[in-house]
């Protein structure tokens, strides 16, 4: 597909949207409007068959999800994803990973964005206090075995595409 022409819908510190004239492979002329977003990171804290999740309120949605740790770096800057992945752990949970490992990459939504998030194996943990940015004062973490995560996971209590996902990696791979 050949891109015709781009122009800047929206931009905010977290996004831009952009809509794109493009010409298909048989020679036929569309639009396509994109989400350009920072690439992310998503961490998997694990202690054992334990895993910590965090809740907070998400916009868009209009209720409180349970989540594992993701984000993003702050004014759509690009980031090394094992730094981020790092920042995103402590600031939103206060653990430090004594190992992090890398166990695959997610694409968020690739019919509309060019979003994609790495997924991290948090392990050796250390606890201690959350630094988490003014957005995330109503956040909350807790741990929760992997039975119940499961069980989370299939009667929609943690509903998040991303988190799931990252389940899944996880159990493929481990």
């Amino acid at each position: 597909m050949e891109a015709l022409d781009s122009r800047l819908v929206y931009a905010n510190a977290w996004m831009t949207v952009r809509e794109d004239a493009v010409r298909r492979p048989d020679g036929s002329d569309g639009v396509y409007g994109v989400i350009d977003k920072p690439d992310y990171a998503l961490v998997i804290p694990r202690d054992g068959e334990r895993f910590m999740l965090v809740e907070q309120f998400r916009y868009p949605v209009g209720r409180r999800r349970w989540e594992f740790p993701q984000g993003t770096a702050p004014d759509r800057a690009r980031v090394d994803p094992a730094e981020l992945a790092a920042r995103e752990l402590r600031e939103e949970t206060g653990l430090r990973a004594g190992r992090m490992e890398e166990i695959g990459a997610l694409d968020v939504a690739p019919g509309m964005s060019s979003q994609r998030g790495r997924v991290f194996l948090a392990t050796e943990l250390t606890e201690g206090p959350p630094d988490r940015e003014h957005t995330e004062q109503d956040m909350r973490c807790a741990w929760f075995t992997r039975s119940r995560l499961e069980e989370m996971i299939t009667s929609g209590q943690l509903s998040d595409a991303q988190s799931v996902a990252a389940y899944a990696l996880l159990l493929l791979r481990h």
